[in-house]
C-alpha cells in the first residue's frame, strides 16, 4: 500500500505545538517562525494548533487509556494532533489516521508510527461517546487559573472551547460593513472564521480589529476635542485611533519601536493622527501634564484565551506577580502625568484579581488618585459587566448566545 506523503498543515501544527509547549513561545511568534507557505495552509495549521492548545487536557484524558507508558512529547503531540482531527474538526478517520501516521514518519519518530495508527483508531471508534462523557471546561483549564476565577470558572471555561468571532470598531459616522452584526456597545460582529480582509471598508481604514470588550476602555474615557491625552503602552493602536478620532489631541507612548512603527502606519490607514513617542511610560516624563491618561497596562492576558488558547500553556502564577509589579510602576507614573483633577483610565485583558482592582485598590492607597466608579448609565448596553463597586469586568462568557467577548478589567480614577 502506498504511503501517502506528508501533510504541510499538519507538519506546519507540529511546529506550532512544539514551540509552545515545549519552548513556552506564544502562537504568534511560533506562526511568524514558520516557513513561507501558502495562506490558506497556514491558516489551517494555526486553526489545528489552536485546537489542540484550546482542548489539551480533554485530548489527552481520551488518549491515556490507549497508552501503556507515557510517550515522547514529540509523539504525545502527533497523538494530539490526530485526536483533535478526528473529534474537533471532523476529519475523516482515514484521513486523520494516515496523516498522522505520516507525520510521525516525516519526524523520525517511525518506532511509534505502529502506535499512533492503533491509538487514533482506537479513539475514532470510541472518542466521540468518552468526549461526551468528560468535563472539559475543567480539563481544559490549568487548576491555578480555575482557583483564581472562583464561581466563573466553569462559564469562563466554557467560553475558552469555543473560536471567537471577529469584531471591528468602526470610524465615528463610517458606513456599516455588510454582514456583520451591530452589538449594543457599537462594536461589529462577524462570524467566526470572517478573513478581515474580505470586510469591506476595513482596508480603506474605515474599521479596525478590536474585540468589543477591548474597545470599552477608551470608549470610557470619554475623550473630548482639544483635550490633551496620554495612550500608553498603545500599540497595536486600537485605543489611540478611538482616542483620536474623538478629537482629542492623542500621544501615544509605546517602548517597542517596532510596534510604534505599525502603529503608526495604521493611522496612517486610518486617516487619524497621533504624537508618537518612543519610551517607557514607566519612567516618561511629559512636557506638560495631560488631562486624561488611558493606560491599557501589560499583563497575562488570560481574558483573551478563546483568542490565544497559547495563553494557560505559557503563563505561570510568577507571571501575574512579576506583571502586577509592573502595573503598579505604570499606575504611579501614569498619575504622575496628570494634572489636577484629570483622569485615568486603568485597564487590563486580564481575568486575574492581582491585576485589576488589587492594583487599583493599592494605587489609591498611595494617595494621589480616588475612585470614580462607573454609573450604571455609562454600562448601559452592558450592565452585568458594572460591579457592585463601579468598576467594568467583562467575561468571556458574557453574550455566549453571540459567540462571547474578552475578559477585561477597566477602572476610572481620578487625580487628586
Amino acid at each position: 500500500m502506498t504511503r501517502p506523503p506528508p501533510d504541510p498543515t499538519r507538519e506546519a501544527a507540529f511546529d506550532l505545538l512544539t514551540a509552545v509547549l515545549d519552548r513556552r513561545r506564544s502562537l504568534e511568534e511560533a506562526l511568524d517562525a514558520l516557513p513561507e507557505m501558502p495562506p490558506r495552509d497556514r491558516a489551517a495549521a494555526h486553526r489545528l494548533a489552536a485546537s489542540v492548545l484550546r482542548r489539551i487536557g480533554t485530548l489527552d484524558t481520551l488518549l491515556e487509556p490507549y497508552l501503556r507508558k507515557a510517550p515522547p512529547d514529540p509523539v504525545r503531540h502527533v497523538l494530539r494532533i490526530g485526536a483533535a482531527g478526528l473529534l474537533l474538526l471532523d476529519t475523516p478517520s482515514h484521513a486523520a489516521v494516515a496523516t498522522s501516521v505520516a507525520l510521525a514518519r516525516a519526524r523520525r519518530l517511525i518506532p511509534f508510527a505502529g502506535m499512533v495508527n492503533a491509538v487514533l483508531r482506537r479513539v475514532a471508534e470510541a472518542g466521540g461517546t468518552a468526549l461526551a462523557e468528560l468535563d472539559g471546561p475543567r480539563l481544559d483549564t490549568p487548576p491555578w487559573l480555575w482557583a483564581s476565577w472562583g464561581d466563573h470558572a466553569r462559564a469562563i471555561g466554557l467560553a475558552h472551547q469555543h473560536e471567537a468571532p471577529l469584531d471591528l470598531t468602526l470610524r465615528p459616522g463610517g458606513p456599516k460593513p455588510e454582514g456583520g452584526e451591530v452589538l449594543p456597545t457599537g462594536s461589529v460582529r462577524f462570524p467566526v472564521g470572517t478573513r478581515v480582509a474580505d470586510v469591506p471598508g476595513f482596508e480603506n481604514g474605515d474599521c479596525w480589529v478590536q474585540d468589543a470588550a477591548a474597545a470599552l476602555p477608551a470608549a470610557l474615557l470619554v475623550a473630548r476635542p482639544g483635550e490633551r491625552i496620554a495612550d500608553l503602552c498603545a500599540a497595536p493602536g486600537g485605543k489611540t485611533a478611538q482616542l483620536a478620532a474623538s478629537g482629542a489631541s492623542v500621544t501615544a507612548v509605546e517602548r517597542d519601536a517596532a510596534r510604534l512603527a505599525r502603529l503608526r502606519d495604521n493611522l496612517r490607514r486610518w486617516r487619524l493622527d497621533a504624537e508618537m513617542v518612543v519610551a517607557d511610560a514607566a519612567t516618561w516624563k511629559p512636557a506638560a501634564p495631560f488631562d486624561a491618561v488611558l493606560l491599557d497596562a501589560p499583563c497575562s492576558a488570560t481574558g483573551t484565551i478563546r483568542r490565544h488558547p497559547d495563553v494557560p500553556h505559557i503563563k505561570r502564577p510568577r507571571d501575574v506577580a512579576a506583571l502586577a509589579e509592573t502595573q503598579a510602576r505604570l499606575l504611579a507614573a501614569a498619575a504622575a502625568m496628570l494634572r489636577p483633577g484629570g483622569r485615568l483610565i486603568y485597564s487590563v485583558c486580564s481575568l486575574q484579581p492581582d491585576e485589576g482592582v488589587a492594583r487599583v485598590k493599592a494605587a489609591i492607597a498611595r494617595g494621589d488618585l480616588r475612585h470614580e466608579p462607573f454609573a450604571p448609565e455609562e454600562l448601559a448596553a452592558l450592565p452585568e459587566a458594572r460591579t457592585a463597586e463601579g468598576f467594568l469586568r467583562t467575561l468571556p462568557c458574557f453574550w455566549s448566545d453571540r459567540g462571547g467577548m474578552d475578559g477585561f478589567f477597566a477602572a476610572r480614577l481620578i487625580k487628586s
